[in-house]
């Protein structure tokens, strides 16, 4: 599978952990995003190596969930993805923001 077919599956498993299609990865500022939301992007490509070469490529992604609900339940299911992290929580423009780490393959 190559890296864009990895990120389009990603894609529709935080559809279906949202319940809609409010998910958007890497979005343009001038984009109006619908909430509550899911935004993502690439965050790190990590490349286990051995005889000078690649042979196993991870990609980590940046989740963040943004609601008005601070009592939200879509963060736990967030975090029953394999390879997920909690980093941490902030709020802005009177929206809930939590930011999770996902090592994706």
């Amino acid at each position: 599978m190559t890296r864009a077919d990895n990120r389009i599956n990603l894609q529709y498993i935080l559809e279906d952990i949202l319940g809609s299609r409010n998910v958007y990865f890497q979005p343009p500022e001038n984009l109006k995003m619908k909430f509550p939301c899911i935004r993502y992007s690439l965050d790190n490509i990590k490349s286990t190596r051995a005889d000078d070469r690649n042979y196993y490529n991870s990609n980590s992604y940046q989740i963040i969930y943004i609601d008005d609900d601070p009592d939200s339940e879509i963060p736990d299911r967030i975090l029953e993805l394999p390879m997920c992290r909690f980093e941490r929580f902030y709020t802005a423009d009177n929206l809930n923001h939590w930011v999770f780490t996902l090592t994706y393959k």
